[in-house]
């Protein structure tokens, strides 16, 4: 898991006031690593562009709101360990190129920026949500196919 259980529903709790159950911890989890994966591997894409050997944090594609929703995450001063970070990747296809140091140590932070923009976004698209259901899930999946 990326992040603790208690973790998780604090962030959202905190980003958007919106509770999470069980089910939803394994729904987060898996889409926290997913975008994660998919950010490094369109970093990967920039970095082999451009000739690095390795992925660095400037080849990470990020958006305006996932910067803002990175530095609210920090904020929070919640700790997330860089070597969960590092084992949930692993379970994924693994990338072509390594990550700079500075990269490595930043995983933690970016996967709290994507979990605050997640439940920030949840809020969006439904103001009245308190415990996002399966079709919220699914529609919060599609729209971030769509735009990652």
């Amino acid at each position: 898991m990326v992040m603790g259980v208690t973790q998780f529903q604090r962030l959202f709790r905190e980003a958007a006031s919106i509770d999470l159950d069980k089910d939803d911890i394994k729904r987060l989890d898996d889409f926290v690593t997913a975008r994660l994966h998919d950010l490094l591997l369109m970093a990967q894409r920039l970095a082999k562009a451009n000739g690095r050997p390795v992925i660095d944090w400037i080849d990470v594609p990020l958006t305006r709101g996932l910067q803002a929703d990175i530095h609210n995450f920090q904020r929070l001063e919640e700790a997330v360990e860089v070597e969960t970070v590092l084992e949930r990747l692993a379970t994924l296809p693994q990338l072509d190129l390594d990550f700079s140091e500075d990269l490595e140590a930043r995983l933690p932070e970016l996967a709290g920026g994507i979990t605050y923009s997640l439940a920030r976004v949840f809020r969006a698209v439904d103001p009245t949500i308190k415990n996002p259901s399966t079709h919220d899930w699914r529609r919060i999946e599609e729209i971030y196919g769509i735009l990652l």
